[in-house]
């Protein structure tokens, strides 16, 4: 398309417009956008059927967790006890409230922050929460230097959680100073977050158990506002070697069969050592030093083949020292 420009004076100019070329026109029309086109399914069911298949990928990613029974469990129930009361709600049938807090009771490494990101998802897809997202606190987190700071920086914690979890692990940390502390201050912000915000926001309280029992007991107010209290088990000897070979699977590396054992030696040895040291944290510490001790044998072979680059040997195991 060409453009031809008159002046003429003291009057505006005389602007021609050539019409466009067949050749443009087609290259115009070319980079219009396209229009999308209807699938062919209805409005008012896209969203459910999407809605149904997010929730069993997550309740399948829950069933392929190693160990944790009785919590898998648990979950389901309250999976399909929310369900049921939604339903009954829009068919204005009575309906329980959907009191949601929990309190998590287990050593570290069991599994409480795991589950905590899951139900957080789950429960977005439910249409209890906005955003399923979690914020992991802890006392630090919450309690200030001065009267009024733990407040503020408790609210900032609530805002930043509304329409998902707020996960406060060790929160028995948060009554150990007294009276005078100003962790109790964070707490009663808590409690009342709680009743401000009760249509938006889940509140974990998570720690080991018998100091969680303590806390829990010594506060009415807490005891009755968290109905949902789930006990993690430590892992057995055979699901913390499940735990470590799945880890090595999914970067890619594999046991050797003398490696295997050598691997379940260090884990009973480890187990009978430390009370507290069931867990899969302990696991993954594990796992990583050997994958750094693999590389450093690897490093100075040359033609390194594939099966040599996942293989894990006892040799790699030997550091954590039977």
């Amino acid at each position: 398309m060409s453009i031809n420009i008159k002046f003429r004076s003291n009057l505006p100019p005389l602007i021609h417009r050539s019409a466009p070329s067949v050749s443009t026109e087609k290259q115009y029309l070319k980079n219009m956008p396209k229009p999308i086109k209807n699938k062919g399914r209805g409005l008012d069911n896209t969203d459910d059927q999407d809605k149904e298949q997010t929730i069993e990928e997550i309740l399948r990613e829950l069933d392929e967790m190693i160990g944790l029974n009785m919590v898998k469990k648990f979950i389901h129930e309250l999976q399909a006890f929310v369900d049921i009361q939604k339903k009954r709600q829009k068919e204005n049938l009575a309906n329980e409230p959907l009191v949601l807090h929990m309190v998590f009771k287990g050593n570290p490494g069991s599994g409480k922050t795991t589950i905590a990101r899951l139900i957080g998802k789950l429960f977005k897809e439910l249409g209890v929460l906005q955003k399923g997202h979690v914020i992991e606190c802890e006392r630090a987190d919450l309690v200030g230097e001065y009267i009024g700071h733990t407040a503020n920086k408790t609210r900032d914690a609530v805002k930043k959680s509304l329409g998902g979890v707020l996960f406060i692990d060790e929160a028995y940390s948060l009554s150990r100073g007294g009276e005078k502390d100003f962790g109790k201050e964070a707490i009663d912000t808590l409690v009342k977050a709680m009743e401000d915000y009760k249509d938006n926001l889940i509140l974990i309280l998570a720690g080991y158990k018998i100091e969680m029992d303590h806390f829990i007991e010594s506060n009415p107010g807490l005891r009755s506002r968290f109905p949902i209290h789930i006990t993690f088990p430590d892992y057995t000897l055979d699901e913390l070697f499940a735990i470590g070979e799945l880890m090595l699977n999914k970067r890619q590396y594999e046991f050797t069969p003398g490696s295997k054992t050598l691997c379940r030696k260090i884990l009973q040895k480890k187990i009978a050592e430390h009370p507290y040291s069931g867990n899969a944290r302990m696991v993954r510490n594990i796992i990583e030093k050997t994958i750094r001790k693999q590389a450093v044998r690897l490093y100075q072979q040359v033609n390194l083949s594939r099966e040599d680059l996942m293989c894990i040997t006892e040799i790699d195991l030997e550091s954590e020292e039977i």
